[in-house]
């Protein structure tokens, strides 16, 4: 049975490129600054998001977390939307390791958080009775809200709103690549109104493991401490930087398939009669969708699908969510609408 999983762009698998880059990576102790392949990523990533330094990671939990470390204190407040991957995905790590509070305001059905609701959410300064507001945390594209892509006015005015209230900014920038591919805009532009912004070599871009965390010299100085706190300290990691120097190199321009597919996917399911979908919201390589036939529930619905080899994952009840990567082809596209559409037909 032919299997397309599209669970997520995490399962990717690395190039042949990246695999001949590990086994020839130039290696030393990365925890010593002396993995020269490490520090050529970390370059390299800086250059490509605009800012002076960068730090490789295990993840993007790990880089979320050490940038909320380095911008805030225990109690201190941190304002991020209530649809955030880091509030709803990362293990409460920034209340349980980093004592912080957590200010939600709701996600726009674009991925952007309202202005206005976050400058109310922004505690009045002087006041003995309040955690202390620090930082604001977006998310670039928005996953949960299906890929959507943050406009370059929406991010420079929500840095002019932080600088304004002597707040920082951290970007979430998972797949930036992703959005900068979107809105045929570079990378850098799109992170310029920021103080830091983490991506995933791991996802679109198909590496097998990493993350890289950009910012000022400064605050990549104090990101190192708290990477090694928090068990992040690598040692011959170039085996890793290696994958990811090609992915920089070879992968981000062929995003767009991703996107086309995507696009294809979603726009087969919309001529669906039992599937629900915001086309809008197709703007990247997400796709989130709704069941509303009453023949079908969550699990059932899930179950039939998988029984035929279509692998994606449960968003909320009646829910879905796809994801197009590399490794799945126009071809495996047209492979998976038909099969849903065997799938519904047979509960009729």
């Amino acid at each position: 049975m032919k299997i397309v999983d599209l669970r997520s762009d995490t399962v990717t698998l690395p190039t042949p490129a990246m695999r001949k880059a590990m086994y020839e990576a130039e290696l030393g102790d990365d925890v010593y600054g002396e993995d020269p392949t490490v520090n050529r990523l970390e370059e390299v990533s800086a250059e490509r998001l605009g800012t002076e330094a960068a730090l490789l990671t295990v993840s993007g939990t790990m880089s979320n977390l050490v940038a909320l470390l380095v911008h805030t204190g225990r109690s201190d407040e941190v304002i991020m939307g209530d649809k955030a991957h880091t509030f709803l995905y990362e293990v409460g790590g920034a209340a349980g390791l980093g004592g912080m509070t957590i200010h939600t305001v709701a996600n726009q059905p674009d991925g952007t958080l309202d202005l206005d609701d976050v400058e109310a959410a922004i505690r009045l300064p002087g006041n003995v009775h309040f955690p202390r507001t620090k930082l604001i945390v977006i998310e670039n594209t928005q996953n949960r809200m299906g890929g959507t892509v943050l406009p370059l006015a929406y991010t420079d005015a929500l840095g002019a709103l932080a600088r304004k209230h002597d707040l920082r900014v951290h970007m979430d920038g998972a797949r930036i690549f992703n959005a900068s591919v979107a809105l045929g805009v570079d990378a850098k532009a799109l992170t310029r109104s920021v103080d830091s912004v983490c991506f995933c070599l791991s996802k679109g871009l198909a590496c097998p493991v990493g993350s890289v965390l950009c910012g000022s010299k400064e605050f990549i100085a104090e990101a190192r401490r708290y990477r090694k706190m928090v068990g992040g300290g690598m040692r011959q990691a170039g085996v890793l930087a290696a994958a990811g120097l090609v992915a920089l190199e070879q992968m981000v321009d062929r995003l767009a398939d991703d996107h086309a597919n995507a696009r294809r996917l979603a726009e087969g399911l919309a001529e669906m009669p039992a599937i629900e979908i915001n086309l809008a919201s197709v703007q990247s390589n997400i796709v989130v969708f709704r069941v509303v036939s009453p023949a079908w529930t969550t699990a059932k619905f899930h179950a039939a699908l998988l029984d035929k080899g279509v692998r994606f994952n449960v968003v909320t009840d009646r829910q879905f969510r796809l994801v197009t990567h590399y490794g799945i082809t126009a071809e495996d596209v047209a492979h998976v609408l038909r099969v849903f559409g065997q799938v519904l037909r047979a509960a009729k």
